[in-house]
């Protein structure tokens, strides 16, 4: 059953499937977005980080993929005009499987267009040890649920 503005409660909580990172896939994409040696090379990751690690903004676009794909706004979403809080907190490592907690924190109707409203979520990538790896609060702007004729 598709969700819209008014299933996104202050406290409701939703999770996505996980999906595993391959060193690969963390290589590919540093190559083509964020090529920093801890990313791309193996004897340069291991002074800082013990190895390669994923770019965080890999993370966030695994982590968006992870939420879309389990279902919860793709009926409602109507973009989002940013995000707060970003923070990257634990390295994310080759063979690591990562879901995503969400929460709704904020609920508000428009005051200019009935036919919407803003949602503030906040989200945690857990990976399989259930150590937050990243966090981040996104401002969503839902349709809310289509009139019946």
């Amino acid at each position: 059953m598709p969700l819209y503005f008014e299933d996104f409660t202050p406290g409701r909580r939703f999770t996505s499937p996980a999906a595993t990172l391959s060193e690969g896939q963390i290589m590919d994409f540093a190559f083509a977005y964020d090529p920093q040696p801890f990313h791309i090379d193996k004897h340069a990751a291991d002074n800082p980080y013990g190895g390669i690690i994923a770019s965080g903004f890999q993370t966030l676009a695994v982590a968006f993929r992870m939420f879309y794909q389990a279902n919860i706004i793709n009926a409602c979403s109507m973009g989002s005009p940013g995000m707060d809080e970003l923070r990257w907190l634990r390295p994310v490592r080759p063979g690591d499987s990562l879901h995503v907690e969400a929460e709704v924190l904020e609920q508000r109707p428009s005051s200019k267009k009935p036919d919407r409203g803003t949602v503030i979520i906040g989200y945690e990538v857990v990976n399989q040890e259930s150590e937050v790896v990243m966090t981040f609060r996104c401002v969503h702007i839902f349709r809310k649920t289509p009139e019946r004729p």
